[in-house]
């Protein structure tokens, strides 16, 4: 997941283009390039679709960032966020709360009109968080938002009233762009409450209130977006938004290169530093806002308590967790694979969020030690065999484990060649298995699976992805719904996640916090290798103020929100010159071949396709 998922991605057919790109050789040298129309008249914004992918376009069941971006896109929410984590206004125009802080009131905006000319009311809100309060299926993505929530009426168009179990100090952020949830038109969705599990929602143009309009989708290919000139926070300055999909970064990397892309964000170090200083190329960092790594799934259960899936017993085991921790060399992964351009992970909670740092003491410290984590295998009964695997006094069975990476990330592909050694180092060996996104995820609640590289993003405010290490997250006893990513689940720190809802103070609040990244950090369920900088790089000739903020120290602009970049972003001069010069303005796909990985067809483009952390990338 922000909140926003983006797991990981892998086998690289666009190696040969991009790299010839990259050093500066021409794609007509490699492929004749052909256009296929996919916009209409004005200007338009052309950029990957974020993260691993688009999961669903249904906002109570997906949780890919690239699902979440397109609902901030498409969908309203109650409020926006300043960069510096101040609430605005957006659908409502402004808000109290009672002197228990048990109510909250919401004023909502008058005269706004969903897509199809149907007012927006408090009713709209007020049946979104109702269904998600009462529909288990309808919680899947935002359950854990809503757990404090008692009510919610809409005693009139205008008025939305929230009441909490407990005074909740976090309501202003619960229903913000990206990583809150999403209003939804009543009208639309309440016919479809009954088969909520199964409604994809794409009937275009999809009904909705945002800078954008959703008017086509390709799946795993490009979504398309028309602007909304009449929305409330300002009109979006291009008139058309194009996210394409690719196969891998190198894929995309190219496709920004030959003037396919005008905009691209995730890139990796390598990528990074070739491209720094290109003429008509402006790269940029932002403060990282994910965790990387690797998720182990130490004993699958769903909510009942029922054992799933088909783990290695001996992941159950803290010692077995806490020795791969001490195996993996954090430094060496920070210097050799991310060029330095990343922190090594310790706490829960990204550098985005530096209010919320915890970091571990000198005792708690599972820095690199191969030693420390044979000892503690040795100590746990683990004893070598022969050929120098261990084996599982109580299951007899080798400590041999799957490691399933995502098939479109060429990070985690090092990173797993890494930690194979590694882990062979204190008898521990694993079998590298390359999955799609859509193969994992379908893995992942039903706990097929042993370990799992990993990454997860937040927005301002981090409720979400502390949610998704609770209890509520567990999965039901078919191994569906929920948002788990490693079957965590602890008593006390599901009561420190009530009780940071509650905290008014924000010095308490970061206290509880760092008290729950304690708790994980010991228990190794998420094991956090890095937290790398958001790496991107726009085209200074097409677009301009996709960038905003003053750079910290390190260089690093602050975390950028999805929204301002949609209302911020603007074309260039020289684009808008060029495109009268040519006559095209229209937006056009370009397939600069087969090896950036896309496929003509008729009337569109297929593009070769990640799940993210990312996901929420």
């Amino acid at each position: 997941m922000s909140p926003l998922r983006t797991p990981g991605h892998r086998a690289r057919r666009g190696a040969a283009l991009a790299t010839a790109l990259l050093l500066g050789i021409g794609a007509s040298s490699l492929t004749a390039p052909t256009a296929v129309a996919a916009g209409g008249d004005g200007t338009t914004l052309r950029m990957p679709v974020t993260g691993n992918g688009i999961d669903s376009l249904n906002p109570f069941l997906a949780y890919f960032s690239g699902s979440l971006d397109v609902f901030a896109a498409i969908y309203p929410s109650l409020n926006t966020m300043d960069a510096d984590g101040t609430a605005k206004p957006y659908l409502a125009e402004s808000w109290e709360t009672s002197a228990d802080k048990l109510t909250w009131t919401f004023k909502i905006r008058k005269d706004l009109k969903w897509s199809d000319g149907k007012p927006i009311t408090a009713e709209d809100a007020a049946w979104t968080f109702n269904m998600i309060m009462t529909d288990p299926t309808a919680a899947t993505a935002n359950g854990s938002l809503v757990e404090n929530f008692d009510s919610v009426s809409a005693p009139d168009a205008g008025t939305l009233v929230i009441r909490t179990k407990k005074p909740q100090a976090n309501m202003l952020t619960i229903s913000i762009p990206v990583s809150g949830i999403p209003i939804v038109p009543k009208h639309v969705w309440e016919p479809q409450a009954k088969n909520l599990k199964d409604f994809k929602n794409d009937s275009y143009p999809i009904v909705g209130y945002g800078p954008w309009t959703l008017t086509e989708r390709k799946v795993e290919q490009y979504v398309k977006f028309d602007a909304n000139d009449d929305f409330v926070l300002g009109a979006p300055k291009f008139d058309h938004m194009i996210q394409q999909q690719f196969k891998n970064s190198d894929a995309a990397v190219a496709a920004l290169r030959s003037g396919q892309l005008d905009y691209l964000r995730d890139l990796n170090p390598t990528q990074f530093k070739a491209l720094e200083g290109q003429k008509g190329l402006e790269t940029f960092k932002e403060v990282g806002d994910r965790w990387s790594g690797i998720e182990v799934n130490g004993d699958a259960r769903t909510r009942s308590g029922k054992k799933i899936g088909t783990a290695h017993p001996a992941l159950g085991d803290v010692k077995v967790r806490t020795a791969l921790a001490l195996a993996v060399d954090k430094e060496t992964v920070v210097k050799k694979i991310l060029g330095g351009l990343a922190r090594p992970g310790g706490g829960y909670l990204p550098p985005s969020l530096p209010q919320y740092e915890w970091k571990p003491s000198a005792a708690e410290r599972l820095d690199h030690d191969l030693d420390r984590a044979n000892a503690l295998l040795d100590d746990g009964g683990y004893k070598k065999g022969g050929d120098g695997i261990r084996v599982d006094p109580k299951s007899k069975r080798k400590l041999e484990f799957r490691l399933g990476i995502h098939s479109d990330n060429d990070t985690y592909a090092k990173l797993s060649t890494y930690l194979t050694g590694w882990f062979k180092e204190i008898g521990v060996k694993t079998e590298i298995q390359a999955m799609s996104s859509s193969k994992l995820n379908a893995d992942l609640a039903k706990g097929d699976w042993d370990i799992l590289t990993d990454s997860w993003s937040t927005g301002p405010d981090p409720t979400y992805l502390l949610g998704i290490q609770s209890c509520g997250a567990l999965p039901d006893d078919k191994g569906e719904g929920g948002s788990t990513d490693s079957f965590f689940c602890d008593k006390e720190y599901d009561e420190l996640f009530k009780d940071q809802q509650s905290a008014f103070s924000e010095s308490e609040r970061a206290e509880l916090l760092r008290q729950m990244q304690s708790i994980l950090y010991k228990a190794n369920h998420n094991i956090l290798i890095y937290y790398a900088d958001a790496l991107g790089v726009y085209r200074s000739d097409k677009v301009t103020g996709v960038v905003a903020g003053k750079p910290n120290a390190d260089g690093a602009h602050p975390a950028q929100l999805a929204l301002d970049t949609y209302l911020n972003a603007a074309p260039a001069k020289a684009t808008e010159k060029a495109a009268a010069a040519s006559g095209d303005g229209n937006g056009t796909l370009i397939a600069v071949g087969a090896a950036v990985a896309l496929v003509l067809v008729a009337g569109g483009v297929v593009v070769a396709r990640r799940r993210s952390a990312d996901d929420r990338e």
